[in-house]
């Protein structure tokens, strides 16, 4: 009888115990939830444009497209060689080579995963979406420089295979195998790359999705005001902002680039140094970081982050939480995106 009054004694004081804690993680995340759904919202499905309607032919067509190394003159590149779907959209290198083997691009190649969700294109946002993306790195003369669009429509008509794949993507056009049909069933493709996370389960209602330091370290993103520039369902890529914000980017991350940003494009003074902000989804997996991909480590990229452009200081327990929580960020796509499909002959 004592051995069973013992036994009732601790499985109610553990009982109570459990109840004390979980009350505690109640009152510590209280309204965490609430803040996370004003500043990031729900991840779509697909990323939808009303212009391009997605259809499984134009998909298929996309993807092809996107792994064919026939898009680049010397037949060396393909979309996915820069953003390679089978490592997060991207190619590990701080600078992409180009089709000649030996130039390299101007900047970092980002991460194409989500990419279709963001409000402009490119880091100095050149491009409106990725319809217009799309073509671009075709006709860049170091990436994959083909000539011109009549250049490309021409080979892509030699191979016989491509035809019908073209007439069953857009069944209404007289031309159906065209320049800005090439761009619309990539961009279509592209617009498929979404990556819902273990974040998006928590977003939707599932609590054990993150650990309670994982919601620890969403709190610390939210109150650093990591949030200010990396928000919305894409934390990221809704906006531009001067890299340095609070202190010379160069000096603390030990960047030697003198690159410009968006200035480049408009020559507008007020857009020297201002970039695209990139997503943070997947973060862990698209190393190297910023435009110029001189920073591999996440923490560093962290802590350099904290020190231009918030004027922290960050403490090794602020870098570990912050860390923590992106890491639930990670997703992933379909299998089958990941696998060239064969090439039309």
């Amino acid at each position: 009888m004592r051995k069973s009054r013992t036994l009732l004694i601790i499985t109610l004081l553990l009982t109570g115990l459990s109840a004390c804690n979980n009350q505690r993680a109640e009152d510590e995340f209280r309204g965490l939830k609430v803040d996370a759904l004003i500043n990031f919202g729900r991840l779509p499905e697909v990323a939808e444009n009303p212009d391009n309607p997605i259809t499984e032919a134009k998909v298929q067509l996309g993807q092809t497209l996107f792994y064919d190394k026939r898009l680049s003159k010397n037949q060396t590149q393909s979309c996915n060689t820069c953003h390679n779907l089978s490592s997060f959209g991207v190619d590990g290198r701080a600078k992409p080579i180009g089709d000649d083997g030996v130039s390299l691009g101007k900047r970092n190649a980002p991460t194409v995963l989500n990419a279709a969700l963001f409000f402009r294109q490119f880091w100095d946002g050149r491009a409106a979406d990725v319809e217009e993306q799309a073509g671009m790195p075709i006709l860049n003369d170091i990436e994959m420089g083909i000539p011109d669009e009549g250049f490309l429509v021409e080979r892509l008509k030699k191979i016989e295979g491509y035809e019908p794949m073209f007439a069953e993507a857009f069944p209404d056009a007289q031309d159906p195998l065209t320049f800005e049909n090439i761009r619309l069933a990539i961009a279509a493709f592209e617009r498929k790359l979404i990556t819902p996370s273990r974040f998006d389960e928590y977003m939707a209602g599932d609590e054990s999705a993150l650990s309670d330091e994982e919601k620890r370290g969403l709190s610390a993103f939210i109150g650093l005001r990591c949030v200010n520039c990396h928000t919305t369902t894409t934390f990221g890529g809704s906006m531009y902002e001067r890299r340095g914000f609070f202190n010379n980017f160069q000096e603390v991350s030990g960047s030697s680039s003198g690159d410009l940003g968006r200035f480049e494009v408009t020559g507008v003074p007020e857009d020297t140094l201002m970039f695209k902000v990139p997503t943070l989804r997947n973060i862990e997996h698209t190393a190297p970081y910023f435009h110029d991909g001189q920073v591999f480590d996440l923490r560093e990229a962290i802590r350099i982050m904290g020190k231009a452009q918030l004027d922290h200081d960050l403490s090794e327990k602020q870098i570990d939480r912050v860390e923590g929580f992106l890491k639930t960020l990670s997703g992933s796509i379909p299998a089958k995106y990941k696998i060239a499909p064969p090439m039309p002959k």
